[in-house]
């Protein structure tokens, strides 16, 4: 057989988009590579499940490809010839099949981008991007659409987005129902009922794999659970959690999506966006499932709308976000916070408890819902002052569906408001009020969350209203804020001195919280 090729199409391990135009006819002059790359593993610590994930995810599409007549070469991380670098590799792999051509889809993080380019500048053979055929927008046209303005508001992009791709829209062309955002119907605390779907995902064993990841050398911390391994690998699999979630867990979406509970884990989350982000799901086929099941009566608009909203305002947004802002929004730190980030971020050992949960759970399954990540973790890491850097790089390695595109301006933006308000008009941070509303987390806690001051008192609270006080020059006259200052300016001298000096034994004493 004739080993030789004309070209090399490479897929990336979050493009695994079996519906790409590149697939629908076999050509035999066209070989499909994918990697597993150290270079990938290493350039965060990441957790085991994610790299797991994707490492079996990889696995299964190159079947998939084989199976439909494509040629395919996979580098596995444990193939001697792997140089564990993609553009190392594919120069070899260029020279064994003595290729004319290679062509990439366009990569989703700033860095390989880069990479990609730089080393196709200096080939002699004739290289092309294409699109990945995934996101409704092109990578730059949020940075066109708010061009000369200061704030890039979200709201005005999303309900743009409706319009454009006629989303919920009546017969007018206005919003459904009269209303673009049903934000404030889908804040309802969990006390119990409806009860927690069933968990719709496969289970998958992945010991083998998981071995061979470990023998070669590969760093990772969490749980990696490969012997009951509960994320969908394939579109099928994909297509199947996406059929759960809509019939089962989309009507009660809405009331919950802010809720949190110690007992359980998943709530009404769809737990989809593994599989959107490394696209064995197409957006617009999640978005008109989920339209289609509110026209036919059987989910309410408020939890369509806030799903919706997710995926075609928030989703397309913060990419928008990410490729205007690169390659320096990495290192914003508008509130120089520098505190590192205490080891029990690795652990989940701490007194406090919704930390614990919140981590804990991170830990164990890849994941944690967005109150979770943003009002848990990032309340505590903004309020504490830890570096943005440091949050953001434990947040792209510790969640399943954490790519840079998605999760940098997540983490620097809205969670650590460290790129001075681009995205987020106020800081999103909250005292403990807030977390014993819509949690049982503050059940049973070491700490107290009805106080402000003592040794048992939860550090939320003074962390608080002490980050206000401290940044009173950023945040002074921002009307969204007035409320808290006017509170603040209520006090009285001993009161806020007490609440300095106990924010700064949390502040001096993260370790040991």
């Amino acid at each position: 057989m004739n080993q030789r090729a004309k070209t090399l199409r490479l897929v990336l391990g979050d493009q695994l988009n079996s519906q790409h135009s590149w697939f629908a006819h076999v050509d035999h002059d066209v070989v499909y590579v994918l990697m597993e790359v150290r270079q990938e593993t290493d350039y965060v610590l990441h957790h085991a499940q994610k790299i797991l994930a994707i490492f079996a995810a990889m696995r299964d599409f190159a079947r998939c490809l084989r199976e439909g007549g494509h040629r395919v070469r996979y580098v596995a991380i444990d193939d001697e010839s792997n140089r564990q670098s993609l553009t190392e590799n594919l120069a070899a792999l260029a020279t064994h099949y003595g290729a004319e051509r290679l062509e990439w889809q366009s990569p989703d993080e700033w860095r390989v981008d880069a990479q990609l380019r730089e080393w196709a500048e200096a080939q002699s053979l004739s290289t092309c991007e294409v699109d990945t055929e995934h996101f409704f927008t092109g990578r730059h046209d949020l940075a066109t659409m708010f061009a000369g303005r200061k704030q890039w508001l979200m709201e005005r992009f999303y309900r743009e987005m409706r319009r454009r791709f006629n989303v919920l829209l009546d017969d007018t062309g206005g919003p459904e129902s009269g209303q673009w955002n049903f934000d404030h119907d889908n804040r309802k605390p969990w006390r119990g009922t409806p009860p927690e779907p069933a968990d719709a995902r496969p289970v998958h064993d992945h010991q083998a794999l998981w071995l061979t990841v470990e023998r070669s050398g590969v760093k990772s911390f969490g749980e990696a659970q490969a012997g009951e391994f509960r994320w969908p690998l394939n579109r099928t699999e994909a297509l199947a959690c996406l059929d759960a979630f809509i019939e089962q867990t989309l009507p009660h979406f809405g009331d919950f999506e802010d809720a949190m509970s110690s007992s359980h884990q998943r709530l009404f989350h769809s737990l989809l966006s593994f599989s959107l982000n490394v696209k064995m799901l197409n957006p617009r086929e999640v978005i008109d499932r989920a339209e289609a099941a509110y026209r036919h009566g059987r989910a309410p608009l408020p939890a369509v709308e806030g799903f919706i909203r997710q995926i075609l305002g928030w989703r397309e947004y913060v990419r928008g976000i990410y490729w205007a802002q690169m390659p320096g929004y990495a290192s914003c730190n508008v509130l120089n916070h520098d505190a590192p980030l205490p080891s029990w971020f690795w652990s989940g050992k701490t007194q406090m408890r919704c930390l614990q949960l919140a981590i804990g759970q991170s830990l164990q399954t890849a994941h944690a819902h967005h109150i979770q990540r943003l009002m848990v973790i990032g309340n505590f890491a903004l309020l504490a002052g830890l570096s943005p850097d440091e949050v953001h790089r434990w947040y792209l390695g510790v969640y399943i569906d954490a790519f840079e595109w998605v999760e940098l301006p997540n983490t620097v933006g809205m969670s650590q408001w460290a790129d001075g308000g681009r995205i987020a008009t106020k800081p999103y941070v909250s005292s403990a009020a807030y977390l014993s509303r819509m949690s049982d987390y503050c059940k049973g806690c070491h700490y107290d969350s009805k106080q402000r001051v003592g040794e048992r008192a939860c550090p939320y609270n003074a962390l608080y209203w002490d980050f206000f006080t401290r940044h009173i020059d950023v945040f002074g006259r921002n009307p969204r804020l007035a409320m808290v200052y006017r509170q603040l300016a209520k006090m009285d001298a001993e009161e806020r001195d007490a609440l300095r000096m106990r924010a700064a034994q949390v502040r001096a004493s993260l370790e040991t919280l």
